[in-house]
């Protein structure tokens, strides 16, 4: 079963062709970059032009930075604040002429993670943190997710925790990799607080140069690196429209 998965975020807008049942990607990524504001009509348009370059008409899995409740958007994170109350699934079919099924974008991410890559038949707790121009999180309990957990906006020492320890953060405040890693050693250990996880899984561009920070990293749970890298969020968003439309 082959399903268009698209990934939308807060810089690029990316998409490819997946075979569900590997997780492997069919056709090299399309990317296209976020438009300036990220408003609807705008990034609608780059799911379109997305959804044309492989000349797709079957069903569309996208990740979107929001907490999703039967494709409705309820909250809108580093993209316009328009999306709010828009229905996201609605607006992309009819801009795609297919049927799409919309997951919060790191919801998607950590699907790919438990589905074929570290998470895969681990037990208990596991969380999926991506890293980036914020922080999102997946939540699983035996391999079942629960959904729009959206853990990137507790607060960490009266801070939110996304405005001290996304990737974005590290390099607008020109932060150095230690000091980076204090702050989001500060997130992973208030996680660990709340949900003593089995695993945590780290995935986003940071997870590039893990060895600068890994290693000075406190908490007890295993911490790995995500292994699907840039491709996570394009397998999961198809996997959960493989669940979605059966």
């Amino acid at each position: 079963m082959h399903i268009l998965g698209i990934y939308i975020g807060g810089t690029g807008i990316k998409g490819a062709p997946v075979e569900i049942d590997t997780g492997i990607l069919l056709a090299e990524r399309y990317r296209l970059p976020t438009p300036d504001g990220a408003k609807p009509t705008p990034v609608a348009d780059v799911v379109k032009n997305v959804a044309e370059q492989f000349d797709w008409h079957t069903q569309v899995g996208c990740g979107f930075p929001a907490v999703i409740r039967d494709g409705v958007a309820e909250t809108a994170a580093n993209i316009s604040q328009k999306w709010i109350g828009t229905n996201v699934a609605q607006l992309f079919s009819e801009a795609t002429h297919c049927p799409v099924y919309v997951v919060n974008d790191a919801d998607a991410a950590g699907l790919a993670e438990v589905t074929f890559g570290v998470g895969k038949g681990v037990h208990g707790v596991v969380l999926m943190i991506t890293i980036g121009t914020g922080l999102g999180s997946a939540l699983f309990i035996d391999g079942k997710l629960v959904p729009n957990t959206e853990l990137g906006h507790l607060e960490v020492e009266c801070e939110e925790a996304e405005s001290i320890a996304s990737d974005v953060v590290r390099k607008e405040q020109d932060l150095s990799w230690k000091q980076w890693a204090r702050n989001l050693d500060k997130y992973l250990n208030t996680l660990e607080s709340l949900f003593s996880p089995n695993l945590i899984i780290l995935g986003g561009g940071a997870v590039k140069k893990q060895d600068q920070f890994m290693p000075l990293l406190t908490v007890h749970t295993k911490v790995v690196p995500a292994e699907l890298g840039n491709d996570a969020g394009i397998v999961g968003a198809a996997l959960a429209a493989r669940l979605y439309f059966g």
